[in-house]
């Protein structure tokens, strides 16, 4: 079993570990984005490729109960750790378990009807219709058992190993990636074995989450005995509101694409697919940076050290907007040349749609941190609510505007901007302040460095390309080393004597800092 999860020990050993874990996740996972997506429009086309991000969309909408519920569960199990109360954390841990078992039978005949529909939903040709239905049923079923894996997974969470979740994820992806490979060419592309690709990734992934929780806190064990009416209901309250703020989320982050393909036709939809692919990837990041200090929000706030949480949260958004602003201006800045050499010259008219999807995102994904303070004070109810009714104000504007417009599927990007910079930059650090009592502009200042910065990369990389144009993957990963060197220098020099500064020191692992010499001053001090 872990150690104590005393704040300043996580960010001195366990944090750089953490960070290291997401930093491989998410490279294993561009890679695979990278390559997956000409892969698939070279082997299949763009119709038929719009079928995939459709099918792993619809994963998120039969998957929001049960990423809501361990949501609400990964709260209690790590105080009930942290205070060593290991048979109340088993009795939460198997009333989770066996209720959401419960839930996934109940939606098994919808996840049959989804899939066996799916080809007349979405007008797929005859003979893709078979194929069509397996790949909803892999992928849907892949994220189900991914999904009640992670009742196990809730113990690695509450012990700070998200390296090893992070692990298990990676290889959940390099599966994937290698049975697809394997399959196309053992036999020929086809959509249903991308599906069987999917459940088989996701079996193994679900064994090794099993395994590594067992190891890592050993008086885990099953026993349906344990399962508690009054703990589910206690779970069922915080999870019913996070379920409302998940299914607003989702007509955030997933119902564009149905909506173009709906609109405008799978052609379409495979072609907005390729932009929104990018903005999967920023999300990803977001995720690798923010993942890692969630169990550590939590921890504050069990010990009561509010404003060291506040603090935190500031600088974790800062540092976030600055490490989002690298990446989202580099695409932005090169989109024509980057589109160019991924996918091909036909694709290049793209570019505008990539600057839409991608550039307010510096902004958006940074203040998603917070939304774990709400969860840490359990005040869940007012976010779900309001996401809920901005994500159905969403879907209604990525309806009306492209025809109002006349911008095709451009209005769906628009409208889907314009909601979430009304939902993630003004009411969640509004809403963040009230839970914590302190003033409503707290978050505000944090927001907007990144923003700026990326502009200026954006800018930089536009004129690069000017005076230097680009036309070879070369010169453009030169480019982006020295972009890269030069902002990282930027940002080092900006944050001198900052907490900032500190907290990236913290956060690099310690034989990084050994071999470059540097000199960490103790949080003490």
């Amino acid at each position: 079993m872990l150690n104590s999860m005393d704040p300043q020990n996580v960010f001195s050993k366990q944090v750089p570990k953490n960070l290291i874990a997401n930093i491989v996740y998410f490279i294993v996972s561009l890679a695979s984005g990278l390559f997956l997506v000409p892969y698939f429009i070279n082997s299949l086309g763009v119709a038929s490729y719009a079928m995939i991000p459709l099918a792993t969309s619809f994963t998120a909408y039969v998957n929001l109960i049960m990423v809501s519920l361990n949501t609400s569960v990964s709260r209690p199990i790590t105080i009930e750790l942290q205070r060593e109360e290991f048979k109340k954390a088993n009795v939460t841990f198997n009333t989770a378990l066996f209720g959401t078992l419960v839930i996934i039978l109940l939606m098994l005949p919808i996840v049959l009807l989804l899939s066996y529909y799916s080809p007349l939903f979405f007008g797929v040709p005859s003979s893709q219709e078979n194929a069509t239905r397996i790949l909803f049923l892999g992928v849907i079923s892949a994220f189900l058992l991914r999904a009640w894996s992670s009742n196990f997974g809730v113990f690695l969470f509450a012990y700070n190993r998200l390296d090893l979740l992070n692990i298990i994820n990676a290889i959940n992806i390099l599966l994937q990636l290698g049975l697809i490979i394997l399959f196309f060419k053992l036999d020929s592309p086809n959509l249903a074995y991308i599906g069987l690709a999917y459940l088989i990734a996701a079996i193994v992934a679900f064994v090794l989450t099993v395994f590594f929780s067992h190891k890592i806190s050993p008086l885990l064990t099953i026993n349906i005995k344990d399962f508690s009416r009054s703990k589910a209901k206690e779970i069922m309250e915080m999870g019913g509101w996070v379920i409302i703020t998940q299914i607003g989320s989702l007509f955030f982050l997933q119902i564009d694409l149905i909506v173009v393909n709906k609109l405008f036709g799978t052609l379409a939809g495979g072609e907005y697919s390729i932009a929104f692919m990018w903005s999967s990837v920023l999300r990803t990041i977001a995720g690798v940076l923010i993942s890692i200090l969630t169990p550590v929000i939590l921890t504050y706030y069990i010990k009561g050290k509010t404003e060291e949480l506040i603090n935190l949260s500031k600088s974790a958004i800062k540092l976030t907007g600055f490490a989002l602003a690298l990446p989202i201006g580099f695409i932005c800045g090169f989109a024509p040349q980057l589109l160019f050499l991924w996918v091909g010259p036909e694709f290049v008219k793209l570019s505008p749609l990539m600057l839409i999807m991608l550039s307010h995102l510096v902004i958006n994904l940074p203040v998603m941190l917070l939304f774990d303070i709400n969860v840490a004070y359990n005040k869940v109810r007012t976010p779900g609510i309001v996401t809920f009714w901005m994500g159905i104000g969403n879907f209604l504007l990525e309806v009306i505007l492209p025809f109002v417009t006349g911008w095709g599927y451009y209005g769906v990007a628009v409208a889907g901007a314009i909601v979430l910079i009304l939902k993630n930059a003004i009411f969640i650090p509004w809403y963040a302040t009230k839970v914590l009592g302190i003033p409503r502009t707290t978050f505000m200042g944090s927001m907007f460095p990144g923003a700026l910065a990326m502009l200026i990369i954006a800018g930089a990389c536009r004129l690069i390309n000017f005076f230097v144009p680009i036309s070879g993957l070369g010169p453009l990963i030169i480019f982006g080393i020295i972009v890269t060197i030069v902002y990282m220098g930027g940002i080092w020099i900006f944050t001198k004597e900052n907490v900032e500064r500190q907290i990236i020191m913290s956060i690099i692992p310690s034989f990084i800092k050994y071999r470059l010499k540097l000199k960490i001053k103790s949080s003490a001090k």
